[in-house]
């Protein structure tokens, strides 16, 4: 397990595999745009093709494959090695190195479309070999850390690839462009070749070569999960809202802050640096554990910068071009270059962990499959999103208000997915709650089991005891609670939204009672992880009350592993009967230091209520 996210650069499991991913993402992007740059400033001597038509025919020749090849690409990464995969497509780059070397030296047009094409597909099959990879080699901890450092290094590749077509481009001499081309996919391929191999996920796969079938079946196995699905519909939008950001960075240097072609490269420069360093920030966030409650933060924060970017937006009305120095010197530059790193910065914080939720509850042997379906999802949503900016400006919007209406949809798309999966939300509430008044320390983490049902009990000590646990336990619960509690008002769209289940004693309503257990038997046979308080109540004296019979109930119509937790630090607080005096209105002990223990999974046949109670009581110690 690494230290830190960082620590993983310097591992063999990682290093090689992110060299590979970066080099590959460079050729990518400084092929494409060195293409773009030279066809339109000497369209004459390529077949004299119209720049604005290819820079259209460009972004969809490099798309499409996607589309097309991305359900072959995810069977072929769970029939086969990744590696040998991954392997397989650096040695197919060299190659196409070659035919574009060969165009831009006979100024052969329809070489580098084709070239540009094939890079398309190189980047097809790579995606999920990628990111099927990532869970294979890292440790469940190491998820969010290891997706973070992807997701930088090819942000930062791709920035560069940008930045640095222009200048070669401008001296056009195939003595820098081929040998550049070819050296960046040889050091790729050779870095290929340092990555550790590994079994095939599903050896006994079935190819289907048959195109359209293929990629139809990914869609559906990635349409199992619900969760899943929603989250590669989230990381698509993430796709569509930069297309838009990122297209309109030329007109929009150029027309709204009158700059020089230097400034382009600043705002591109600032959203890029912007996402790598929002995805970095994701682990530190989020102790390294997938955290998605910064899903909800990051898209709301998008917004927010998104609709401060349109009121930023200067009003200039000369059309002379200005210096980079005045552009500098102007403050309403680094406001726009503010924003842009912001909403950079927030999409990092948005993206990263919905990468580390489809890796962490995809099951191996279909993950490239998923992943591969992810790539033809994010296709699809930039083509739309290339159309939809082109049929507004079109229309007569101004790339600022394209820009602003981009934010506000991504308000309302967002809220859709929230209402849908209310997790999202319940975790960011919980993990705002978590960093603001407590300071959670976990110990046996991995006693939680990824999948499957299992049954939590946990000692009662404050009103927050439900936060607590969602926060520092990393799959979804179904919490019992009591009915009264349930039914408080405001909080009641907070439980209904965590799907808890409300519980109440046989005297008090038999049917809320009965139909209790009928849901909770209902989420264990589903598979969903339930969590039950046995005392029944709040302590009243930060003591660990008698363990009521309910629990065997639960077992002997859903024998599943119990897993005992212990809260400490919780009584006291101002969430707790333990509060006296001013603690009962103010929480006066900010960053309260609190432990959750948990314990070994239990069998289900060895469990009784008095000895749940001893292994809680032992997890526990002499704290409250």
């Amino acid at each position: 397990m690494a230290a830190n996210q960082f620590s993983l650069l310097g591992q063999r499991r990682f290093l090689p595999f992110f060299l590979t991913q970066a080099l590959g993402a460079f050729n990518d992007n400084f092929y494409k745009n060195l293409l773009v740059i030279l066809v339109t400033y000497d369209a004459a001597s390529y077949s004299g093709i119209n720049p604005v038509q290819l820079t259209q025919l460009a972004g969809g020749l490099f798309i499409l494959p996607f589309v097309v090849f991305s359900g072959l690409a995810g069977q072929l990464a769970d029939r086969y090695d990744k590696i040998s995969v991954m392997r397989a497509v650096k040695v197919l780059e060299v190659a196409i190195m070659g035919i574009a070397t060969f165009g831009f030296a006979t100024h052969n047009i329809y070489a580098l479309l084709s070239a540009l094409f094939l890079m398309g597909v190189h980047s097809t099959f790579f995606a999920p070999a990628k990111y099927g990879l990532l869970p294979a080699v890292l440790e469940s901890n190491e998820l969010v850390g290891g997706n973070a450092l992807l997701e930088m290094g090819t942000f930062a590749a791709i920035l560069l690839g940008q930045s640095l077509a222009g200048p070669i481009a401008a001296t056009g001499s195939t003595a820098i462009i081929g040998p550049t081309l070819f050296a960046v996919a040889a050091f790729g391929l050779l870095a290929s070749f340092k990555i550790p191999k590994m079994s095939p996920a599903a050896p006994q796969l079935t190819l289907d070569w048959n195109l359209w079938r293929s990629t139809i079946q990914n869609l559906s196995v990635a349409h199992q999960d619900r969760i899943v699905f929603l989250a590669i519909l989230g990381i698509s939008w993430f796709w569509f809202y930069g297309i838009i950001v990122l297209a309109q960075m030329p007109i929009y240097a150029s027309m709204i802050i009158r700059g020089p072609e230097l400034t382009v490269t600043l705002l591109m420069f600032g959203f890029t640096l912007g996402i790598a360093a929002g995805s970095l920030l994701c682990e530190r966030l989020s102790g390294g554990r997938l955290e998605i409650g910064l899903v909800p933060l990051g898209s709301l924060l998008m917004t927010v910068f998104g609709i401060d970017l349109y009121f930023s937006t200067p009003q200039l009305v000369s059309n002379v071009t200005r210096q980079i120095s005045v552009v500098l010197a102007d403050w309403t530059t680094w406001h726009i270059l503010m924003d842009l790193m912001m909403i950079g910065l927030s999409g990092g914080l948005y993206i990263v962990p919905l990468y580390a939720l489809v890796q962490r509850r995809t099951p191996i042997k279909v993950m490239s499959r998923v992943i591969a379906a992810n790539s033809i999802w994010n296709a699809v949503f930039m083509v739309v999103a290339s159309l939809f900016g082109a049929l507004l400006i079109q229309h007569g919007m101004s790339v600022p208000e394209l820009l602003l209406t981009c934010a506000i949809l991504n308000f309302g798309v967002t809220a859709v997915i929230y209402s849908r999966v209310p997790e999202f939300l319940l975790r960011l509430l919980a993990w705002i709650l978590m960093h603001l008044v407590y300071r959670v320390q976990v110990e046996g983490l991995e006693n939680v089991p990824r999948r499957g049902a299992a049954l939590v009990v946990c000692n009662h000590v404050s009103y927050v005891d439900a936060l607590v646990l969602s926060a520092a336990v990393n799959r979804p619960m179904r919490f019992v609670m009591e009915s009264s509690i349930f039914k408080t008002p405001i909080l009641n769209s907070i439980f209904t939204g965590m799907k808890a289940i409300p519980v109440a004693s046989a005297q008090e309503d038999r049917v809320i009672r009965e139909a209790a257990f009928e849901q909770v038997s209902a989420a264990l046979t589903e598979g969903h992880v339930v969590c039950i308080f046995p005392e029944g109540k709040l302590t009243r004296n930060g003591e660990v009350d008698t363990f009521r019979p309910g629990v065997m109930r639960i077992l002997a119509t859903n024998p599943v592993s119990v897993i005992p937790m212990a809260l400490c630090g919780l009584w006291g607080s101002i969430f707790s009967h333990g509060a006296t005096g001013l603690t009962r209105f103010l929480p006066l002990r900010f960053k309260l230091r609190v432990a959750l223990h948990i314990g070994q999974s239990i069998t289900a046949s060895l469990v009784t209520p008095d000895r749940l109670r001893s292994i809680v009581l032992g997890l526990r110690g002499g704290n409250a």
